[in-house]
């Protein structure tokens, strides 16, 4: 008789259309990874979205009503469909994508049902300082979705690192996130995007695909444009920005008072299918982060031959040498910003940049391709499943 597909329950607050980091590494893993048969449970967020549906390699079931209370009533609602989909369902693994929603719920199943292995993906770009204010009430509980996770990916030696400071000694592995490399070569859209955006010929664009929170530093890189069009006296340039978020409403009103509005774009939400056409019209990528968990934004960059500017935090490090693969800036520092968009648009240092960019894309190429870390995960789903 055959034998049946091995079915593993994954637990994200948040799944596409809804698009960031851990949205983008979940549909791009199981769209490769034909071994196992993945369901999924994350909240709802929008009324119009179905409770259940086949999306790619993944059925997924939403929980809620489509409203913000989704997000806060999230652990209660996922572990009571949990508990019914096991009844259904042999699981051989749940799998919580990042530390503090998902990873809540992980645990909640784990307690109740300790024989089935637990993955946890460590995703989270938040600082330290603020994963202790954020979570200082249920302290304790944090600490155990670490440890008892019977195995921890994450996907930075920065992460790695944390999953120690909070008491987990099991297996880590660090596997990063990856990028579509055919995706995120120069696209022909180029001329449309432009026109579309009105951006004239002859026009440098400055590029950033950030959710407007603090801790991506979007207000710093808008004063660093506002010292580029003053101080330095660059004239033709915009600042692209795609993304939404909470301090949308308050950067808006910051390229008013320094009087750039007329050459900031505020893009708002974009399809993953259609993210691409929006960076081929860049010269230059920057998001000048407080922190970072790892930043796919940055390699999707590099695959798209962008020249990339980043700060020297969190897992950044991992990819970004300051000179071989992109450039540094200093966090909270407008005028540091500046200096190292100017370098690049400088056509004296053309050369340089075109040498940073190549070496850029090529360890893109060889290491963060999307093929190669489903492999590794597919090993990791593995060797949970068939070694007890």
């Amino acid at each position: 008789m055959a034998q049946k597909t091995p079915k593993v329950l994954i637990f994200s607050l948040t799944y596409l259309p809804f698009i960031g980091g851990a949205e983008i590494a979940l549909k791009e893993i199981t769209d490769r990874v034909k071994d196992f048969e993945f369901h999924l449970i994350t909240a709802k967020f929008n009324p119009v979205l179905p409770s259940e549906e086949l999306l790619g390699g993944i059925h997924i079931w939403r929980v809620g009503r489509g409203n913000k209370l989704d997000k806060y009533l999230y652990p209660f609602r996922a572990c009571f469909l949990a508990g019914k989909l096991m009844a259904a369902n042999n699981y051989r693994l749940i799998w919580a994508m990042l530390e503090t929603w998902g990873g809540l719920v992980a645990l909640f199943f784990k307690l109740r049902h300790p024989q089935i292995k637990y993955l946890l993906t460590m995703q989270s770009g938040d600082a330290d300082w603020f994963i202790k204010i954020r979570t200082w009430f249920w302290r304790p509980i944090y600490k155990m979705v670490y440890t008892k996770a019977d195995y921890i990916q994450a996907i930075s030696q920065w992460l790695a690192d944390r999953a120690s400071r909070y008491g987990y000694h099991g297996k880590v592995s660090v596997v990063p996130n990856g990028v579509d490399l055919n995706k995120f070569k120069r696209q022909k859209a180029k001329g449309k995007i432009k026109e579309e955006l009105n951006i004239v010929q002859g026009t440098k664009v400055i590029f950033t695909d950030s959710r407007l929170v603090k801790k991506n530093g979007v207000a710093d890189l808008i004063r660093a444009f506002h010292l580029l069009v003053t101080n330095y006296e660059l004239r033709v340039i915009k600042l692209v920005i795609l993304g939404t978020g909470p301090l949308e409403n308050k950067l808006r009103q910051l390229t008013k008072r320094l009087n750039v509005y007329d050459k900031v774009i505020f893009l708002g939400r974009v399809s993953y299918e259609q993210i691409q056409d929006y960076y081929s019209i860049a010269d230059v990528f920057i998001r000048p982060s407080l922190s970072e968990g790892f930043g796919n934004v940055f390699i999707q960059s590099m695959a798209a031959g962008i020249p990339v500017i980043a700060t020297p935090v969190g897992g950044i490090l991992d990819f970004l040498k300051d000179g071989e693969t992109g450039w540094f800036c200093e966090p909270k520092n407008p005028k540091s910003i500046a200096e190292k968009i100017k370098y690049i648009l400088d056509e004296n240092n053309r050369a340089e940049v075109e040498r940073v960019v190549a070496h850029a894309k090529q360890m893109v190429e060889d290491k963060y391709n999307w093929d190669l870390i489903a492999g590794q995960m597919k090993n990791i789903f593995h060797s949970l499943i068939n070694h007890p």
